[in-house]
Parts: C-alpha cells; sequence; structure tokens
C-alpha cells in the first residue's frame, strides 16, 4: 500500500561537525508551536487516523483492552508513623488514588485522588512522601506529562490541603526532617514564558520549605553556580541527624555524596567527592554510615564508612561482591535486605549487619520485586515487617508482607484479572551475539506453540542508563498473547542485569553493542522458526525508540513493522534540549570529534536511505514530551516517509496533552495500544 504523505518542506540548514558538513532539513520542526509546525502535526495525524480507523481490528483491541484493564490493583503499602499509605485503582481509572489507614486491618480512607484535579485525567501525581509521623502528605502534580512538577502539602488527619506550593522543581523527590516541620527538595530557576518545554535544564539547587511559609522564603542549602550540569537528591536519615546528599551528574551512575550534621550545622561536608562510582546510602549508626557501592565491584558490595575516620583505608566491606548483581539494599529489621538480580530475574536475600547471612524470602516463579515503580521492598530500619509487589510476564502484581519474627510470607493483595494465564508460559533462553556475548532472551507465549515460522512475534529492547529490563505484568500485552502473538524481551547490554561492566559494554563507543544484541535476537527467532520477516516486529521507547530506530536504519530487511516510541533520533543534537544534556555520559556528545564520529554512525536520523525499501513504521510521541523533545520524532518521521521507496507504509501518532508516558491517564494508554496492536495486526498479517 502506498501512502501519499503529507508535503513536508525542507531547508537549507547546514552545519559544520569537526569539518563535515551535515544537513538537517527537517531543523523547522523543532519549533513544536510554530503554526508550521502545528499544522504538520494536524496533516500527519489525520493521515494515521484514517488508516487505523480501516483496520478492523482496532475498535476490537479497544474494547478487549479497556475490559483487561478493569481490575482492582494495588501497590506495596509504606509505613510511616502508626499509619499506612497505599496507592490503589478500581481499574479504569485514569490515575492511581492514595489511601491512607490506621491499620493493615482497617478501612482504608482516601487521602488524594488525582483524577479530580484535571477533567481529562491529564494531571498525574508524580511523587510523594509522608512525613516520618505520619501526618503531613507532600506530593507533585506534573500536568500532561511533563517532567515539571508542582509541590503541595496535605494534612494527613483533615485531608485539606496547606496553603504551601513550590513550583519548578523537576526530577525531584521531598526529603522530611524527622518532626516533620518541613521537607528539602531540588529545583530549577523557572524558565522564560514559552521556553517551558524545550530550554536545557542547568543549574539545579538544594532547597527546605518550612510547613506554613510561601516559597519565596525557602532557604536555599545549596548551589554549584561552578557546575551547571550537577544534580541534586536529598535524604534526611532515619536518626534525623544529618541531611545526606547525592550529587549526580546527568544520567552518570556515579555520583558524589555529601553531608550536613543538622544537629550541630556547619558546612556541608564532601564525603565522597570523586566521581569514580556509585554509592547509595542505605542507613547509619550513628557516625557509621553504610552504603551499597559498585566501587572496585561492579556488581555491588556493601561497605560502611566512619564519618569520623573517613580516609579510604579505614573503610570496611560487610558485604563482598558475589556472582549475581546488588540491584538494591535496604536496612529493615535492623538487618540488610538485598534484591538480588539473577540473570535478569529477582532474590530476595537477607544478611545481619554484620554482612553475616540470614536466608532468603522465597519468591513464587522468575519475575521482578517491586514497590512503587522502584525494585526495592517497603520497609523502615526498625520495623519487623516489610512488604513488596512481585509480578511477572504472567504474573500480575502481587502484594506480599513478610513478617521477620514468624518468618512467614503472606498475600496481601492478589489481583483478579480476566485472563487464562494457565495457558500460556514463558521460558528464558540465550542467543550469541555478533561478538560471542551471552544474551538473555525471554519468550512468552502459548503453550504447544508451534514453531513453524508463522507467529506474529513482538520483540522488545530497551539496552541503555544502566536500566535493568526485567520481567514484568502488562495488562495491554494480554491482547497481543491473546492474538496468538509471541512476546519476546531481550537482555541487552547497557541496562544494569549483569552490573556496571554490562552497562559499560553498551555505552559511548561500545554503542554499536546494543543494536548487534536486539538484531542477533531476531535473527535467533527467525533461525528457530519462532517467526519469519514478514511476521517480526520491534518495539521499545525512549532509548528503547533509539534502540528500534538504529536497528531500523541498519537491518530494514529483518523486520516486517517497527514501533518507535518517543525516540532519541536525533543523535548529534539530542544535548541541546531540556534535560538531554544529562545523557552524554551514557551516548557521548557530537561537540567532542571523536564521540562524532560514533554517534554520527549510528544516529536514526542521519543513517536513512535514499530510495530504501523501509518496514512498516508506526513512530508514536506526544506534543508535551519535555524530556525527549518531539522534535526528534517529528524529524525522523519526515526523513523515513521521504526515502521510503517500498509500499510499506510509515506513519506518525502524535499523541496531545501527554509527556513522555509518565502519568499518562488510562484512557490514552488504551487508545495508544488498540492503534499500534491494530497497526501490527495489518502490518504482520493477524487475521
Amino acid at each position: 500500500m502506498k501512502l501519499t504523505y503529507p508535503s513536508t518542506q525542507t531547508v537549507n540548514q547546514l552545519d559544520d561537525y569537526h569539518g563535515t558538513p551535515i544537513a538537517d532539513p527537517y531543523r523547522w520542526l523543532e519549533d513544536v508551536d510554530s503554526p508550521e509546525t502545528l499544522d504538520w502535526i494536524r496533516r500527519q495525524n489525520e493521515l494515521t487516523f484514517s488508516f487505523l480507523e480501516k483496520i478492523p481490528a482496532r475498535q476490537v483491541l479497544q474494547k478487549r483492552l479497556t475490559a483487561l484493564w478493569d481490575f482492582p490493583r494495588a501497590q506495596a503499602p509504606i509505613r510511616r508513623g502508626e499509619r499506612y499509605f497505599q496507592l490503589r485503582n478500581s481499574g479504569l481509572q485514569n490515575q492511581d488514588v492514595l489511601f491512607v489507614l490506621d491499620s493493615l486491618a482497617g478501612e482504608a480512607r482516601l487521602l488524594l485522588d488525582p483524577n479530580t484535579l484535571s477533567a481529562d485525567g491529564t494531571v498525574a501525581l508524580s511523587a510523594w512522601e509522608v512525613s516520618p509521623d505520619g501526618n503531613w502528605l507532600a506530593y507533585s502534580t506534573s500536568a500532561s506529562g511533563s517532567d515539571w512538577q508542582t509541590w503541595q502539602v496535605r494534612s494527613v488527619e483533615s485531608g485539606q490541603d496547606l496553603p504551601d506550593r513550590v513550583e519548578w522543581s523537576k526530577f525531584s523527590g521531598a526529603a522530611w526532617l524527622k518532626d516533620g516541620s518541613g521537607f528539602f527538595y531540588s529545583r530549577y530557576d523557572a524558565p522564560l514564558e514559552g521556553q517551558e518545554f524545550q530550554d536545557a535544564n542547568y543549574y539545579d539547587k538544594l532547597y527546605f520549605h518550612r510547613l506554613g511559609s510561601p516559597q519565596a522564603e525557602d532557604s536555599l542549602v545549596y548551589e554549584r553556580p561552578d557546575q551547571p550540569d550537577w544534580g541534586f537528591s536529598a535524604q534526611v536519615s532515619d536518626d534525623g541527624r544529618y541531611l545526606l546528599m547525592v550529587v549526580m551528574l546527568g544520567t552518570d551512575v556515579r555520583n558524589r555524596f555529601f553531608y550536613r550534621d543538622l544537629h550541630e550545622g556547619g558546612e556541608i561536608v564532601e564525603l565522597l567527592d570523586r566521581l569514580e562510582a556509585g554509592y547509595w546510602f542505605l542507613g547509619n549508626d550513628g557516625p557509621l554510615f553504610y552504603f551499597r557501592t559498585d566501587l572496585d565491584a561492579p556488581r555491588g558490595r556493601v561497605i560502611v564508612i566512619d564519618i569520623r575516620q573517613p580516609a579510604r583505608e579505614n573503610w570496611r566491606e560487610v558485604i563482598a561482591q558475589g556472582p549475581d548483581v546488588l540491584e538494591s539494599v535496604q536496612m529493615v529489621n535492623h538487618q540488610f535486605v538485598s534484591v538480588v538480580n539473577h540473570d535478569a530475574h529477582h532474590e530476595l536475600r537477607l544478611h545481619g549487619l554484620d554482612g553475616s547471612p540470614l536466608g532468603s524470602i522465597p519468591l513464587p516463579t522468575l519475575g521482578t520485586v517491586m514497590s512503587n515503580g522502584e525494585y526495592r521492598v517497603s520497609g523502615g530500619r526498625s520495623d519487623s515487617e516489610l512488604f513488596f509487589g512481585f509480578n511477572s510476564f504472567l504474573f500480575p502484581l502481587t502484594i506480599y508482607r513478610y513478617d521477620f519474627a514468624a518468618q512467614t510470607c503472606q498475600v496481601l493483595f492478589s489481583p483478579p484479572v480476566d485472563f487464562r494465564a494457565n495457558d500460556y508460559e514463558t521460558r528464558l533462553v540465550f542467543v550469541t551475539s555478533r561478538d560471542g556475548t551471552r544474551i538473555p532472551l525471554y519468550l512468552t507465549h502459548k503453550k504447544g506453540m508451534v514453531s513453524d515460522g508463522q507467529n506474529p512475534t513482538l520483540l522488545y529492547g530497551y539496552g541503555g542508563f544502566s536500566v535493568a529490563l526485567m520481567p514484568s505484568f502488562s495488562i495491554g500485552r494480554l491482547a497481543w498473547l491473546e492474538l496468538g502473538g509471541v512476546y519476546a524481551q531481550a537482555v541487552l547490554r547497557g541496562g544494569s542485569e549483569y552490573g556496571e561492566e554490562w552497562h559499560q559494554a553498551g555505552m559511548l563507543h561500545n554503542k554499536q553493542n546494543v543494536f548487534d544484541d536486539f538484531i542477533a535476537c531476531a535473527e535467533w527467532l527467525i533461525a528457530g522458526k519462532v517467526t519469519s520477516t514478514p511476521r517480526l516486529a520491534i518495539n521499545g521507547g525512549s532509548n528503547g525508540g533509539l534502540l528500534v530506530g538504529a536497528c531500523l536504519t541498519q537491518r530494514p530487511d529483518l523486520f516486517g513493522a517497527c514501533l518507535p516510541a518517543v525516540g532519541v533520533m536525533d543523535m548529534l543534537r539530542f544535548h541541546k534540549f531540556t534535560i538531554g544534556w544529562a545523557w552524554t555520559s551514557d551516548y557521548g556528545c557530537a561537540d567532542d570529534q571523536e564521540q562524532f564520529r560514533t554517534l554520527l554512525a549510528y544516529s536514526p536520523l542521519h543513517n536513512l536511505k535514499a530510495g530504501g525499501h523501509y518496514p512498516a513504521t508506526l513512530v508514536t510521541t506526544a506534543d508535551h514530551d519535555d524530556r525527549v523533545v518531539p522534535g526528534h520524532s517529528f524529524k525522523f518521521a519526515a526523513a523515513l516517509q521521504a526515502a521510503q521507496a517500498g509500499d510499506r507504509p510509515v506513519l506518525i501518532r502524535i499523541q496531545t496533552k501527554a509527556g513522555h508516558g509518565f502519568g499518562k491517564p488510562t484512557a490514552i494508554l488504551i487508545q495508544e495500544l488498540a492503534d499500534s496492536y491494530a497497526f501490527l495486526c495489518w502490518a504482520l498479517g493477524i487475521v
């Protein structure tokens, strides 16, 4: 089906990169709010939706996805003081709702419903933290998927908001003082009007907000005018004595660590001032600070530093590096609880504060431990219980409570899902990449699947920023499985599944390894007759969108369809927008001559070839994405449409009033998935 695409003007934009001229004919599409771009968005969406509307499966999928989504869900509870706090969703609510309970057996009381903050569900609860006594809730909201946060404070007892309002915060939490009188947070200066979603974000600052006071009176705690790209994350120690500061450089997994004694006052102490490793504060016994670190241990270990004698020769190892990765470590019940990553699935292990092994907490299958979106458990230093969520490809997020005294684990909440999970299976295989590296690949499909090369298969990957891609339950994915589809999830280099060495093997000059790994998985699926090129689709979002874009340009012959979502497609200019500069730790930067050559070699936008025959492609993005700005997808779609000589469609779906993905309303999620799967039904010939 040869489509007639909306005309897209070109401009004579030529940039010089270290003596190499690079054309950028669609530069004007970076101005996402210009009348010309808005008209282009309108015309592209008209073409895309007119195409999708003709696919019979679209309405069927939307109906089935809506039915699948309509079941109650819950996250692991968090205890503060004598109260428990828990996110729940009745089924089709656009945003999760926060409840408070006076006891686990007590009745849940509504504390905050983000669905009431906007008519269309596009205002989301982006972060929240309860004061140590359980009396105050600091919560931030974001609108239309933006990363910008607005903080407010609510009385847990009355459910009423204080007049407090903190704006222009981004990527920040709230770190309460022990007495609940206020909290630390980080923020940027207010951007210029009209540039809120485009301008680069530099000069993060750490502030303290005292309850009942206006933001103008907030105290500046720390700033570094000489370090515009430093970011700050605050925490207060459990004993209330120390302000703890993680000093970040973009998305670099390494960090610095500073602290201040809140009892004695004084200056910020730069305890760990070298950018050489990652340090994650676990807790303290007075001046003894415990850390999980990858210093001299790419898979992680636990050390203790006496801040009175901080010289490195005085550091002591508590838990040594093992064969598996310490994904996270927490102090609960006065012991260490470790979430361990073994071949891209989790185990829960226990250690005493002296490092002695105390056994493990059994898990139901190969899967993932989660608490409110993070790979961790929920529990405090002195708590005698912990909570966690567990899920896998065919195992919906189930909430557990572990009792340390009884050494028992009980189910607190098991969601009822209208899906015959016993009819399907998950298996883990290993694929050999181009350079001989062993790559884990999870396959989920109907039991008794015939390997005849005809199974429609969706291959998903990410591979970057030390992000571990774990087995997870996706409501939307169930509809794909019911279509007879195979879901394949590749564990690529660039993630953290095998530690920092695995991450580094997929970053900077090694980035091509990630694409080679993904291509090897696709070739394995075809060689093993799980599927064939006409029945194989690839999908990924953000850095995973880059993955799809790069593989699409490098091996267009290998795939039947491609779904790049909110992808980083222009590797020469990504650092010029919003928080894009922070990704240079993983990607490098075109301002550096050697890194420019590496980036140019795989940049999806710059490796399209006129007259090429490319797979059916549906690019997806959102007009309010201020993380990976939509100009990436706009330029790539325009260039791909111009380059396409084959008869496979190249479409772009641009969601309005939405962002990079976080906080997206349920209704929009269902619409987007129905459209993506409908496109795959057409492209892969699924009846």
